[in-house]
């Protein structure tokens, strides 16, 4: 049987890494989606296992022979996307994707598949608990904390578009909340 696919978007700092890692330990049959990108490998990394390493030239190559689901330049000639080559192939094999991906990225998936797909976006309690949250972590400069909250207002506009919307005021409720839509998504 085929799989189906999982997609998560949330802005930095909504908890969605939590909750993700917590639906990979339950009994779904998860894997995550390989995504492509035209970064080198660091340290360890291998091609085919965290990435698909491409130079920029094959990464444009395969965008203009559409074989992207979903990509996005982030720096000059960085680029990061989904081959619809793997997406297939995990799903031949029975695997339930789960994507973590950004939330134009998350759509255009979820366009792309339709009905075989449930989007979810992780959402903060407020403005203020997020950057709560973000300063709380001790990683990030306030500038750019700044520009993840200006971000994430931009990405909160983007929840009328996913099927769920899970707010993350309770890490354990929004854990069980997740947990039910995906198993009775899985089920149907």
């Amino acid at each position: 049987m085929n799989g189906k696919l999982i997609i998560f978007s949330a802005p930095s700092g909504s908890g969605k890494s939590t909750i993700i890692n917590y639906l990979l330990k339950q009994d779904l049959n998860l894997r995550f989606s390989i995504s492509a990108t035209s970064r080198p490998p660091r340290g360890t990394e291998q091609d085919g296992v965290e990435y698909f390493f491409l130079s920029p030239d094959e990464f444009k190559r395969r965008i203009a022979n559409d074989e992207f689901v979903e990509y996005q330049e982030v720096y000059p000639e960085r680029f990061y996307g989904t081959l619809k080559s793997q997406v297939e192939k995990q799903l031949a094999e029975g695997q339930n994707i789960i994507f973590d991906v950004d939330v134009v990225g998350g759509c255009n998936i979820k366009r792309f598949y339709g009905d075989r797909a449930l989007s979810v976006f992780i959402q903060p309690p407020s403005i203020e608990e997020l950057r709560k949250r973000l300063e709380g972590r001790g990683t990030d400069s306030p500038e750019t904390i700044d520009k993840r909250i200006a971000k994430a207002e931009f990405e909160l506009s983007y929840a009328p578009k996913f099927d769920l919307v899970i707010v993350n005021d309770q890490l354990d409720k929004a854990e069980a909340q997740a947990l039910e839509a995906i198993r009775g998504f899985l089920i149907n």
